[in-house]
Parts: C-alpha cells; structure tokens; sequence
C-alpha cells in the first residue's frame, strides 16, 4: 500500500500540528467529509483524527508538494491535536525523532525512509529544490506558501542531519554559541 506522508498544519497559526500517512482511501474520505482522515499502519485500518478525543481537523485545504509525493493539509482544530493533550505533535526535536524511527525501521511504505535509503546526494538535491522554492515564495507568492514551502525545507534538511548523523541540538548548540 502507498501511504502519502502529510503535514497538518492550522490554517489561522501556521503552526504544524502532527505528521500523519494518508492511503487513496483516507484522502478520498477526508476530501468527502471535511474531517481529516489517516491510515494507521499499527491498526491496519482507517482512522479519523479525533474519532478518540473529539478533537477534529476541519480541513480548510489540502495541497500536494511539487513531486506530488507530500501532502500539506491546513485545518481548523476542536482542540489540542497531539494525543498528550499539547496543541501540536511537533517541534523540530520530535519531528527529528519520526525521522530517526524512520531511519532505524526503514518502512517500505515511508517517503522519509526512501529519501534516506537514495543517499546523501539526492537529498542534498531535494533540499537544493526546496530553498529555490522558498526564495521564489518569497518574491513572487503568499505568506501561506512561503510557509508552506519554508515547512518543506525545514523537514527536508531534518533528514539530511539524520542522514548524516548531526542532531538539532548540535545545530541549535552552534547558534546558540553565535549569539553569545
């Protein structure tokens, strides 16, 4: 099964809520509802994001990146997204953690492990791709886009530290000594 990986996002904050695989059908059922809907490989079935908590994602819109291998999914949310009650799943530092399970568990149906297994090269090509996408947002396009494609290269460069071994702490370490 091809799974898409996809990136929630609030459409009022711009703040990533959670990473979540989407399969035709799921994306078929969000598109029907309205509600965002994942496929969950652990339960092998179908899941509606707050079918649980009452939490839902109202989606706003859904864009796919320019190899149409990403998902981006704004939203409205009910509530707090992430499973531990905080707003979002994410910051850099546990998105750097999917990708290190990713890394370790090489999922066949995982974007993050197929990048990881083409190398550091072809990263480094997709994260050329994307700071061109980033810097043509910012002339010539929206603030939403330049959001959009800045999230892009952001998670892109997240795999080529994993690739290569490198932390975010490590990063944020050198940044931190800059400043001082």
């Amino acid at each position: 099964m091809n799974l898409i990986p996809t990136i929630i996002q609030n459409a009022d904050t711009h703040q990533v809520l959670m990473l979540g695989y989407m399969s035709e059908e799921s994306l078929a059922k969000t598109k029907a509802t309205g509600h965002v809907w994942f496929y969950s490989r652990s339960k092998d079935r179908l899941w509606e994001k707050g079918e649980t908590s009452r939490n839902y994602l109202q989606v706003v819109s859904i864009k796919q990146d320019c190899d149409q291998d990403a998902l981006l999914i704004m939203v409205r949310p009910d509530g707090p997204t992430c499973h531990t009650g905080q707003i979002s799943c994410f910051d850099l530092t546990e998105l750097e953690t999917v990708i290190q399970d990713r890394k370790q568990t090489q999922p066949a149906s995982s974007y993050t492990a197929q990048l990881l297994r083409s190398g550091t090269k072809a990263i480094g090509n997709k994260i050329t791709e994307e700071a061109i996408e980033v810097v043509q947002a910012a002339r010539f396009e929206s603030k939403d886009r330049l959001a959009e494609e800045s999230a892009d290269l952001l998670y892109h460069m997240l795999v080529l530290l994993a690739d290569k071994a490198v932390l975010w702490k490590e990063v944020m370490a050198k940044l931190d000594a800059r400043r001082q």
